[in-house]
């Protein structure tokens, strides 16, 4: 069985929010992700399309290189897909009296495995 990842690191959006995108997805067949992914309103949903189609640009890549046989895209699916916390950017805004809010811009590391399916 063959199960291939992508990462897109430094993600500008909090692993929170990308949760709610990856619960979409994680599960679902590779070509049915994507039209999800396309039609979400969310913001990070480019993001997380990039690193799927990047997944499984890489599991055909492998099964060509590796395994010397074909794979098509209706044979993966969203095997995991996990966002973790990444580095904040510390900033600061002005506050009343002379005083400051420290801002925190936080990113995330988004993580999209693919498998392909057992049949």
């Amino acid at each position: 069985m063959l199960e291939v990842r992508a990462q897109a690191k430094y993600t500008r959006t909090s692993a929170q929010k990308a949760k709610l995108v990856l619960d979409l997805i994680r599960g679902k067949k590779a070509s049915e992700a994507l039209s999800i992914l396309r039609f979400t309103k969310k913001a990070v949903a480019r993001d997380v399309e990039k690193a799927l189609r990047s997944a499984i640009a890489n599991a055909v890549h492998v099964a060509d290189r590796n395994q010397k046989r074909r794979l098509d895209e209706d044979d993966l699916y969203v095997s995991r897909c996990y966002a973790d916390q990444g580095p904040s950017l510390k900033r600061v805004r002005p506050a009343p009296m002379g005083r400051a809010y420290q801002v925190l811009k936080r990113t995330a590391h988004l993580t999209v495995c693919v498998a392909e399916r057992e049949k």
